[in-house]
């Protein structure tokens, strides 16, 4: 609809050709971008020959779907039921879906208050196993909510596994997401989900390319992946097997020039064997949150170093470490035997004994100095990476 509520010509063929063509339809596109999208519907409505590279057969099929197609009475029902039909040169429209070239959606069929081209500009794609571990549910749920506490717009397919951790991740954080469908917005699915995916509607967005009632295809499913992928910044995926629906949407991601990520998992896993080979490929290792910020954020937003814990040996000077390394554990050694092990004078070690003995790791012995019983412990696990 316009923003006055009149369908405009454009508008009605693009509805049209939403109940006609199916998405992500390579031929289909070409040819509606030579044509343009009235022209397109009028020629299926009028019949006549197939255009060139459709075949006579596909053609009829085309034109059987066209005879029952009712854009006027689409756009009248999704207006009553509270959804917006948004197409190309829309101000709502996200401009980063053209970068689909002729396999961009003919329009997007939305519900939800927000605006979709708005959040779009900050949002990052989480996807992965359908049937995934507590492992992955896990890190779904938190980089999602960690993500949405940073302003950022979580986008996902509402199916089982990682995408429901990651809307409710997001949702629970009080933040914004995003579901994209494969089927129409009113037609929740899986029907399990169909309570969050209302709540979607309610507190952030349900989106799809196909017109309200349509069902979803296994082939719906794949081509739903690059409409996530080219409206957001990066994807994420969490886990994966090496045949995983979640990895189309990476390659996609990939073709498009958008950051891929990946969260691994254990070596053995199977569920996390795709993710891994995705790594293997180029994909970036992230962790959390601030790591995938880095890469899908403004420059400057780098994710903190990372560093072990501070231990107490740290804080040492590093001459004072050498004499330190040269105290024996068990028979005490004299300060000139230390010093030479330090590499430093007896006088010079002799100082940093005492500065040792007083911050409990050197003890003396008659003449002699070695380690306390509690340093050598420390000191051993120290060096053994513990």
């Amino acid at each position: 609809m316009t923003p006055h509520g009149t369908p405009t010509a454009e508008r009605l063929a693009r509805a049209f050709l939403s109940r006609v063509l199916e998405p992500g339809d390579e031929t289909t596109g070409r040819w509606l971008r030579r044509t343009g999208a009235i022209e397109t519907a009028h020629r299926l409505r009028a019949g006549g020959p197939a255009p060139a590279g459709i075949s006579d057969r596909r053609w009829a099929g085309l034109g059987a779907r066209a005879a029952r197609a009712e854009p006027e009475r689409d756009l009248d029902a999704a207006d009553r039921a509270g959804v917006r039909f948004v197409c190309p040169g829309d101000t709502e429209w996200p401009a980063q879906l053209d970068d689909l070239g002729d396999t961009r959606p003919l329009g997007l069929w939305v519900r939800g208050r927000p605006g979709l081209r708005i959040w779009a500009l900050r949002s990052v794609a989480l996807v992965g196993a359908r049937a995934c571990t507590e492992y992955g549910a896990h890190m779904a749920a938190t980089l999602a909510a960690d993500l949405a506490e940073r302003g950022w717009v979580v986008v996902s397919g509402g199916a089982y596994g990682v995408d429901g951790a990651a809307h409710r991740g997001a949702l629970g954080a009080g933040g914004a997401t995003a579901a994209v469908l494969a089927c129409g917005v009113d037609r929740p699915y899986p029907r399990g989900h169909t309570a969050l995916i209302e709540r979607l509607a309610e507190q952030g967005l349900v989106v799809a390319e196909l017109p309200p009632g349509e069902h979803p295809t296994p082939s719906r499913f794949v081509v739903r992946n690059r409409v996530i992928a080219a409206l957001t910044r990066g994807t994420v995926v969490v886990e994966a097997a090496y045949r995983s629906g979640s990895l189309a949407t990476a390659r996609a991601a990939d073709r498009l020039g958008r950051h891929v990520m990946g969260v691994p998992g254990p070596a053995t896993s199977a569920l996390s064997a795709g993710v891994h080979e995705l790594l293997r490929g180029g994909a970036v290792l992230v962790s959390d949150a601030t790591e995938v910020i880095e890469q899908v954020g403004d420059m400057g937003d780098l994710a903190p170093d990372r560093h072990g814990p501070v231990l107490p040996r740290d804080l040492l000077s590093p001459d004072t470490r050498h004499v330190l390394d040269a105290l024996p554990a068990r028979d005490a050694a004299t300060p000139s035997d230390i010093a030479r092990d330090a590499r430093t004078t007896p006088d010079d070690a002799i100082a940093r004994l005492y500065e040792l003995r007083s911050l409990g790791y050197a003890e003396r012995q008659g003449d002699g100095w070695k380690l306390t019983r509690q340093a050598t412990i420390s000191v051993r696990a120290d060096r053994n990476g513990c």
